[in-house]
C-alpha cells in the first residue's frame, strides 16, 4: 500500500515538471515546492504503518489449577439440601401418614400435628386443604405451609387461611395462623384428548368448573360424549382464584373461562367470554360475533357420560330390540337435572315405564321429556327458564340403574336432541358493541397462541 503511494506521487511530480517547462512562472514553482513538500511529508509518514505481518508474535501459557476431588466432594456431600413438595389432606390421613407421602420420615413434626392446637387444624376439619412441605435430604422437617379456607364464612369468597409451621434453631416447632386475601390470575392451559375432556383437563391441572364451561361453550357445535377423538387439541385462557399463586377450588366464586379454541378432528371451534356494555349481561360468542348461546342445550346435565345415543339398542328390561327414542346419560342418583330450554311444565308426575317424569312445553310443536327422575322439583303449570333445575337423576320405572332418559318431541315425532340444539337459532352481538368486541379478540387472539405452546402458564392479575 506505501508502495503505491510513493509511485503516485513520483508520476505526480513529473506531470509538475512538465508543466513548469512549458509555465515558467513564479506561481508554477510554488506549485512544484508544494508537491516536492508533501513528497517529503509522504516519505516521513510512510514508515510508521508497518505491514502487520511484521508484528512481533508471542504465546502466552498459564496452568490452572484443579482442586482436590474428594474436598469438592466432601462440599457437595455437606451442602444442605432443602427439598419441596406440596399435596393435599385426605380424610383418612393421619400426622405420620400425611408426612410421609410428602417425603417427609420425621416423629417430631409428627408428634407436633398431633399435640399442639395450631398444628392439629391441618387435619381437622374438611380434607382438601393445600399443604407444602419443605424438607432436608434426610426427610427432617423444616416447614410447613398450609392453605385452606378462611373460618370466617363471609370471608371465604376472598381471603384464605395461612398456616405456618417451622422448625426453629433450637429444634422445636412453632405455628402462626394468618387470614390472607386470595389473589386474580389470568392462567392459559392446553392440552389433548387420549380418553375424555375431563381426563385431559385434569392432566394438564385445570379445574373443574373450567372444564365443565368449555363443555357447555361448544355444546351447540360439538357433542362432547359422542364426537371426541383421540388426538383433539385445546387451548384456553381461564381467569381463577390463587392462594400464594396456587389455584383453589373451595371458593364460592369459581375459574371462569375467557376464551377457548378447540380442535375436534380438523375442525376449530374458537369462542370467548364478552360482556357486553350496553346490556351489561355477558356470554359466549364466537369470533365472528354470532352467540354461543341456543335456544336449546344439547345436553339436559352439565356434567355426564352418555351411555347409549340416539340410535338402535337393545332393551334391558324388555329384553329385545327396539328404536331408542331418545338420550340415555348415565350418572349417580341425585346429579342435577335442568330444562334445556324456556317452557312451561305440561307434566310432572309417575308414569308407567318412565317412573318419575316430566314434560317440558317450549311451544306449539316442540315438547321435552325427563324420565326415571328420583325426584321432581317443578310442579304442573310452572314457567321455568333454560338451564333451571327441575329434579335429579334416578332408577325410577323401567330403569335397570341410575340415569336420565332424554326426549326430544317435535309435533309429537321423536328427534334427536343435539340436531334440534344445533339447528336452534344464534343472536348475532348488536352492531355498537362490534369495535369493543374486536379490541378484546385481538388480546384474547394473542393469549390463545401462547396457551397452545404451555401445558400450564400465568399470564398475570
Amino acid at each position: 500500500m506505501v508502495s503505491d503511494l510513493i509511485v503516485g506521487i513520483r508520476q505526480a511530480l513529473q506531470r509538475a515538471e512538465g508543466f513548469a517547462a512549458r509555465h515558467p512562472h513564479a506561481l508554477t514553482g510554488s506549485v512544484l515546492g508544494a508537491l516536492s513538500a508533501f513528497a517529503i511529508t509522504a516519505f516521513g509518514i510512510a514508515p510508521y504503518a508497518p505491514d502487520a505481518t511484521e508484528l512481533p508474535r508471542s504465546e502466552v501459557v498459564q496452568t490452572v489449577a484443579l482442586g482436590d476431588l474428594q474436598s469438592q466432594l466432601d462440599a457437595l456431600a455437606a451442602h444442605d439440601f432443602t427439598l419441596s413438595r406440596s399435596d393435599s389432606t385426605r380424610s383418612q390421613d393421619t400426622a405420620d401418614s400425611l408426612l410421609k407421602r410428602l417425603g417427609a420420615f420425621d416423629s417430631e413434626a409428627a408428634r407436633f400435628l398431633r399435640d399442639d392446637e395450631l398444628g392439629r387444624q391441618v387435619l381437622q376439619g374438611r380434607a382438601g386443604k393445600q399443604v407444602q412441605v419443605m424438607a432436608n435430604a434426610q426427610g427432617q422437617v423444616k416447614s410447613m405451609v398450609v392453605r385452606f379456607p378462611a373460618a370466617s364464612q363471609e370471608q371465604q369468597a376472598s381471603h384464605f387461611s395461612r398456616l405456618t409451621i417451622e422448625r426453629k434453631p433450637s429444634g422445636q416447632f412453632g405455628a402462626r395462623l394468618e387470614t390472607v386475601p386470595l389473589q386474580s390470575q389470568i392462567r392459559l392451559g392446553s392440552g389433548s384428548i387420549e380418553s375424555s375432556l375431563f381426563a385431559a383437563t385434569d392432566n394438564a391441572g385445570i379445574p373443574d368448573a373450567v372444564a365443565s364451561q368449555l363443555a357447555d361453550m361448544f355444546s351447540g357445535e360439538l357433542d362432547f360424549h359422542r364426537e371426541l377423538r383421540k388426538g383433539d387439541r385445546f387451548s384456553l385462557v381461564y381467569e381463577t382464584l390463587t392462594a400464594d399463586g396456587e389455584p383453589v377450588n373451595w371458593t364460592a366464586t369459581p375459574s371462569r373461562l375467557l376464551a377457548a379454541e378447540f380442535v375436534n378432528n380438523g375442525r376449530t371451534l374458537q369462542a370467548m367470554w364478552f360482556n357486553d356494555p350496553s346490556s351489561k349481561k355477558g356470554g359466549f360468542y364466537g369470533f365472528d360475533g354470532q352467540s354461543k348461546r341456543r335456544t336449546f342445550l344439547a345436553s339436559p346435565l352439565e356434567f355426564s357420560r352418555v351411555t347409549s345415543g340416539f340410535a338402535m339398542r337393545f332393551h334391558p328390561v324388555l329384553r329385545t330390540w327396539r328404536q331408542h327414542l331418545g338420550t340415555d346419560y348415565g350418572a349417580p342418583t341425585g346429579t342435577p337435572v335442568r330444562t334445556v330450554g324456556d317452557g312451561v311444565v305440561e307434566f310432572a308426575g309417575r308414569q308407567n315405564g318412565f317412573g318419575n317424569v316430566v314434560y317440558i312445553k317450549h311451544n306449539a310443536s316442540q315438547t321435552t321429556v325427563y324420565a326415571h327422575l328420583s325426584r321432581i322439583d317443578v310442579k304442573k303449570g310452572q314457567r321455568i327458564e333454560q338451564g333451571q333445575r327441575l329434579g335429579a337423576v334416578g332408577a325410577t320405572g323401567w330403569a335397570t340403574g341410575p340415569h336420565l332418559h332424554f326426549e326430544f318431541r317435535v309435533n309429537g315425532q321423536h328427534k334427536d336432541p343435539l340436531t334440534i340444539a344445533r339447528a336452534s337459532e344464534a343472536v348475532a352481538l348488536a352492531s355498537h358493541a362490534r369495535p369493543a368486541f374486536q379490541a378484546q379478540l385481538a388480546t384474547v387472539r394473542t393469549k390463545l397462541e401462547s396457551a397452545a405452546t404451555v401445558a400450564q402458564g400465568v399470564v398475570g392479575d
